[in-house]
Order: structure tokens, then sequence, then C-alpha cells
């Protein structure tokens, strides 16, 4: 079932985002492992956050960042993620991957909403 964004405020619109994402992902065999990932800012640094961290089959770790948008004008909801937003993506992820003693094979995923289109762009950034 398609949750429609008409009528709804950003953060209940960006959860629908999100667990239609996840839906699709697990459909295609990734593990959820972590959602809403935060590491807090500091004075001069705003915080980051990754939406969902995922295991694929082959045990390669997946950060996933969900984007949604009415439609696609102003380059749809993948042309949104621009370069800083990726720093801080890559941030976050650097900070979450301390936890492993040998840190297992990484990407940077997209999930692009736009409209009732849901795309997976795999590895759609590198660090």
């Amino acid at each position: 079932m398609v949750k429609s964004l008409e009528g709804w405020n950003t953060k209940s619109a960006g959860d629908a985002a999100e667990d239609r994402a996840l839906a699709h992902l697990q459909r295609q065999g990734l593990a959820l492992e972590c959602r809403n990932y935060r590491l807090a800012g500091g004075p001069h640094r705003r915080g980051a956050e990754i939406d969902l961290i995922l295991r694929d089959r082959d045990g390669t770790l997946v950060f996933c960042e969900v984007r949604a948008r009415r439609g696609s004008g102003h380059g749809g909801a993948a042309a949104s993620i621009d370069a800083f937003k990726q720093q801080r993506i890559v941030r976050a992820a650097a900070h979450y991957l301390m936890r492993y003693r040998t840190p297992p094979p990484c990407r940077f995923d997209v999930v692009a909403i736009d409209g009732d289109e849901l795309r997976w762009l795999p590895a759609a950034f590198t660090a």
C-alpha cells in the first residue's frame, strides 16, 4: 500500500517514506541493523543522521539515505542529496563503524521517492 504524502507534516511524511523504503529493501534481502542513527553536533557543527543501516546478503553494511518529494521537479529526491549532505552521512557512518574492530565492507545507498515512484540507488555515492 502506498501512503500519500498529502496533508502530512514533514516528520510523518518522512517516517512513511522510511517505512516504504525499508519494506522495499527487506524484500530485496537486506536486513535492518539500525534506524535513524544520530550523531550529535558540536558548537560549530550540525549533527548527522543515517536513516537506515542495513546488512546486505553478502555481509556489506549499507548506509541508506531516504528522500521523498511529491514530484520530480527541481531534480527530484535523489538530486537533493548534495555534497554537504553526503559528508554528514559519511561522518555519521565513520562514527558508527567505530564499534567494529575490523569494519565490514560498506556502501552508501539512496532510496529516492518521487510521488509514487520509488528508486533504489545502490552505491549512490562513495566516501
